[in-house]
């Protein structure tokens, strides 16, 4: 348990260190204000940290951040290892964060649930049952027959 406490910590350090070197640190161009650092990960051994990001942005901009990224791996890790003050500095593997997508398309499937919910609406504007309101027969109805007599 105390593994996995002290991996949050370095997690959570590394995602600080890391957000704020590229905010204040790094002068590359492809490295703007549109890399947003999203979640850190680090193994129990402490050796590798996968860092997650989205860039917003078009493809060129997201190839351009994950080109910018690789290159400023090695000042970001030294960073890193100043700040953690830890035996061994761990390794930073960035991975795009596909949560951005996933959620633009959940909102997309969302939109199409609601256009054809509302054309479910407007046909069912001003519509009557075909066969009254209670299409099922009830013990009482057994009683009478089709004219609305009772039987004897």
């Amino acid at each position: 348990m105390a593994d996995n406490a002290r991996a949050k910590r370095l997690a959570d350090l590394i995602r600080e260190v890391v957000a704020q070197k590229l905010q204040r640190g790094i002068k590359d161009p492809r490295l703007g204000s549109h890399v947003t650092i999203t979640d850190t990960r680090v193994t129990g051994d402490l050796r590798e940290a996968t860092v997650f990001y989205t860039v917003y942005g078009d493809e060129e901009e997201r190839t351009a951040a994950a080109a910018g990224l690789e290159s400023a791996k090695g000042i970001l890790r030294s960073e890193v290892g100043r700040a953690a003050g830890v035996k061994f500095t761990p390794t930073l593997t960035f991975v795009a964060d596909a949560l951005p997508d996933t959620a633009r398309t959940i909102e997309d499937l969302l939109d199409k649930a609601r256009q054809s919910d509302e054309k479910v609406r407007e046909a069912a504007t001003g519509a009557t049952y075909a066969g009254g309101a209670d299409p099922y027969r009830k013990p009482a109805d057994d009683d009478t027959d089709t004219d609305g007599d009772a039987t004897e």
